[in-house]
């Protein structure tokens, strides 16, 4: 089931950070950086954080996560996080779909490290297009993907 997460609920931010935090640790080590902006998000940010954020559960546990900071000329995929013992069990696809039935701005667009393989994968089979790959100042080779309807 995916629901929208109150995010300005501390409890709830505390839930949400957590998967974040989970995630982005298996990311930093798939991009080989020890340096990883992500990680060092705070609570606090995650509190105030304007986005609209959706949770995926399985039962009462939050598996899954999209960020999601939407505009009326484009909506950007911030973050999508899973929990590690959720990998592998298509949440990633199904907060995909949900979104992109439920957004249908031109263009949406998504960043992720070019080393992260599971996720350009991901996008690619949601017919995103690489538009541009950059260097970080964090050391981390980012690629930039677009889809537009």
């Amino acid at each position: 089931m995916i629901l929208k997460l109150q995010n300005n609920n501390r409890e709830v931010s505390i839930k949400i950070r957590f998967v974040f935090q989970a995630s982005y640790a298996i990311e930093a080590k798939l991009l080989n950086t020890v340096d990883f902006p992500p990680l060092k998000r705070t609570l606090e940010n995650y509190i105030k954080c304007d986005n609209d954020f959706f949770g995926y559960f399985k039962g009462k546990d939050l598996a899954g996560i999209i960020e999601i900071r939407h505009l009326n000329s484009y909506t950007h995929i911030q973050s999508l996080v899973v929990h590690p013992k959720f990998f592998r069990q298509g949440i990633s696809k199904e907060l995909m779909e949900f979104v992109l039935n439920l957004y249908n701005t031109n263009p949406i667009i998504v960043e992720t490290g070019v080393k992260n393989k599971p996720a350009t994968e991901l996008y690619k089979k949601f017919n995103f297009i690489e538009i541009k790959q950059w260097d970080t100042d964090h050391g981390v080779r980012k690629i930039r993907f677009e889809r537009k309807l």
